[in-house]
């Protein structure tokens, strides 16, 4: 039996489409929580989402994950109970904007924003770009910077919503092309306290046969996998062969957490998503797996 263990969380709403493309091929996939974030500076946002993007000179907004589109929803959902409000003078339609987003799934989270808080259609995400061209922070910069002309030389100002591990591969591109930055930390990620036991719950499901490969893990980010690998290690030979331990063979859904396991971690990575599709990924291991 080919095994796939997916560190990250399945869907909330099933079926989860990783697990499902896993299955259509084959395999037996594992879905287990890596990380918990924690939501911070939502009051922050909320003042600025009040005061629109005409007021603060914002040309757009910059979204690179889902933690960062709950963000701005746990910020709606304040100003959905919070009956002080007060209305800003200056109207506000943060549906002028275009919201820059790395890939579909963020794209699709985004845009769900206006169907959850359709009291509040001036304060949601309207126009919503790059997903299907972007599937990488660096790639949506450059998207960012075809998207969005200078006229004249002149500056512009994105609100940059992120978490505590963000890299500064995009702001060093787009400061190239006279794009100034509003950098707000909207979470922050720490490993899940809970991920030992789920490990072990997990493989009691897929019991482990040290004379053949048990399968394949799938890292999705570089903060997941430097606080899981230890725990890995414990159990599994990665990425390379061993006669001691049952080997996993490592997939990545992109080049930037392929990166950090080659140089950080200093693991064999045997495959890399072409795009950060559940397709994408299956299908990089169903090709390594017929070779």
């Amino acid at each position: 039996m080919k095994h796939v263990l997916l560190l990250r969380a399945p869907a909330e709403e099933a079926p989860d489409r990783y697990e499902v493309e896993f299955e259509t091929r084959g395999y037996t996939p594992l879905s287990i929580p890596v990380l918990e974030t924690v939501p911070v500076s939502i009051d922050i946002l909320k003042e600025k989402i009040l005061h629109g993007p005409k007021e603060q000179a914002i040309s757009g907004v910059i979204i690179t994950s889902k933690r960062a589109v709950e963000a701005w929803s746990e910020a709606l959902e304040v100003i959905s109970q919070d009956h002080r409000t007060e209305t800003p003078e200056t109207p506000v339609d943060w549906g002028s904007v275009p919201f820059y987003v790395v890939g579909e799934a963020t794209a699709a989270a985004t845009s769900q924003i206006q169907t959850n808080f359709p009291s509040f259609p001036h304060l949601a995400p309207v126009i919503i770009r790059g997903g299907s061209q972007s599937g990488t922070a660096e790639s949506l910069a450059q998207f960012i910077l075809e998207d969005l002309p200078s006229h004249d030389n002149e500056r512009r100002k994105l609100l940059y919503l992120t978490g505590d591990k963000n890299r500064n591969t995009l702001p060093q591109i787009l400061s190239t092309g006279n794009i100034d930055l509003d950098v707000l930390e909207v979470y922050r990620t720490k490993g899940s306290s809970s991920f030992q036991t789920d490990l072990k719950s997990a493989l009691e499901r897929a019991p482990i046969d040290s004379t053949q490969n048990w399968g394949w893990v799938v890292y999705f980010a570089p903060s997941a996998a430097e606080f899981v690998t230890p725990f890995l290690h414990d159990v599994f030979e990665l990425g390379g062969q061993s006669t001691e331990k049952p080997t996993l063979k490592i997939a990545v859904i992109g080049p930037t957490t392929a990166s950090f396991l080659r140089g950080t971690l200093k693991l064999q990575v045997n495959v890399v998503a072409s795009k950060p599709t559940p397709e994408s990924l299956s299908s990089a291991v169903v090709a390594f797996d017929s070779a």
